[in-house]
């Protein structure tokens, strides 16, 4: 196209750097919180209850950092995020009882909200719209590196100072993010450059346009919302549950822990490597080319795990899940951005954000209700429905076109 001369490698350290630190702090911990909060007297059902303090204070916190990012721009909703994270990590060490480290876990999901908000919009304003898929592709590829990359510092860490290693690590990681994200170049607000350029008799006689709120956002673009939106929400819940039913299986079918984790992370690779193919066939192609075959791989994959009786078997699966996943990376956030009105885009993103968030915290509830009343295999396959059913809602509401000139209402 012409005109396409952007470089993605001017914007790299400070769109992409945050969010690979931010990503190390909290996959620094994730492998640990239950450890944790079992140190701390929690029972199983308790401690698996903290873990998802996480996915609760996320929840609870994307529409109100619409207002964070709307009021202070997203450099600085960034910097008060990762900040916000940091002092969270250090509480968690520092946590006399389980009550405070519970309070800790929940502060990590409030600022994973304003830091997942803060950096999509940020990106989506920077980037020229011929590139928003590759960019934001590779921003989930580079967020993934970091959580993969975090365990292993806290392991480090941990074998010198136990536990609390991985929340030190956190809160280093944390506060290099803040630090980084502070020379971000700030965006101007939308409309700014405009009424700069209007006349002083101009801004007296015109009234100021009436700012965007969530709630008008939600009333004028409910169709997008009830349409794509609820593919984005069972994409949010085939991808959170796809993270319990590989070790489930392996569980069920006799592998032992060393084995697990080895096709696990092996499933994990494969995701990670292909992002940013999968972002230029969006860019080149159209949406659809990749939110389809994302959702119909990752349906079919986890119709077929309950086949596999060893772990080659699984490992394949595993691969195809993980491939599967890999190709998708961004495509929330490209949705998001491309549906998304300028003027209103935070709350827009707001929105997004919070309908994921609602798919990755019922995904897990579908497969555990139905394997309580059946059998695993029988929620596996109901997760691999949704997943074909994902595909369908994508194929009807994605337009089909390179473009991405959305009508948005």
């Amino acid at each position: 196209m012409p005109g396409e001369s952007f470089n993605l490698k001017s914007i790299a350290v400070g769109a992409y750097g945050p969010s690979l630190l931010y990503g190390m702090a909290t996959g620094a911990i994730l492998p640990v919180i239950a450890l944790s909060a079992r140190s701390l007297g929690a029972d199983i059902a308790t401690a698996a209850l903290i873990i998802t303090l996480t996915g609760i204070g996320s929840l609870i916190t994307n529409v109100p950092a619409t207002l964070l990012t709307t009021r202070f721009g997203e450099r600085w909703a960034l910097v008060g995020a990762s900040l916000w994270c940091s002092t969270a990590m250090v509480l968690a060490v520092l946590a006399p009882n389980l009550a405070v480290f519970a309070a800790a876990i929940f502060m990590i999901g409030m600022a994973g909200a304003v830091f997942g908000l803060a950096r999509q919009s940020y990106l989506t304003e920077a980037v020229p719209i011929y590139f928003r898929a590759r960019a934001l592709s590779t921003l989930g590829g580079v967020t993934r590196i970091g959580v993969f990359l975090g365990p292993f510092a806290a392991a480090l860490a941990m074998s010198f100072a136990g536990l609390a290693g991985a929340y030190w690590v956190g809160a280093g990681a944390a506060l290099a993010a803040a630090a980084l994200s502070s020379r971000v170049p700030e965006l101007a607000a939308p409309g700014r450059a405009a009424m700069n350029g209007s006349t002083a008799l101009e801004r007296l006689s015109d009234p100021p346009p009436s700012a965007p709120t969530v709630r008008s956002v939600l009333r004028s673009h409910r169709r997008v919302f009830a349409t794509v939106g609820s593919g984005v929400l069972l994409i949010a819940a085939i991808r959170a549950t796809r993270q319990a039913v590989l070790p489930l299986w392996a569980q069920d079918i006799g592998l032992d822990v060393t084995t697990t984790a080895l096709i696990y992370g092996l499933s994990g690779a494969i995701d990670m490597l292909i992002f940013y193919p999968a972002g230029k066939l969006m860019d080149v192609k159209g949406r659809r080319w990749v939110a389809v075959p994302c959702m119909l791989i990752m349906g079919v994959a986890l119709i077929l795990l309950p086949f596999t009786a060893d772990a080659v078997g699984l490992l394949l699966v595993a691969l195809l899940i993980g491939f599967g996943n890999g190709i998708g990376s961004g495509i929330v956030m490209t949705l998001g951005a491309d549906f998304s009105p300028n003027p209103g885009r935070p709350q827009f993103l707001g929105i997004w954000r919070l309908l994921s968030d609602v798919g990755t915290m019922t995904g897990p509830g579908l497969l555990a209700a139905v394997t309580a009343v059946a059998t695993l295999s029988a929620g596996i396959w109901a997760t691999g429905g949704l997943g074909l059913l994902a595909a369908a809602v994508l194929w009807i509401w994605v337009p089909p076109q390179r473009s991405t000139s959305i009508v948005r209402t």
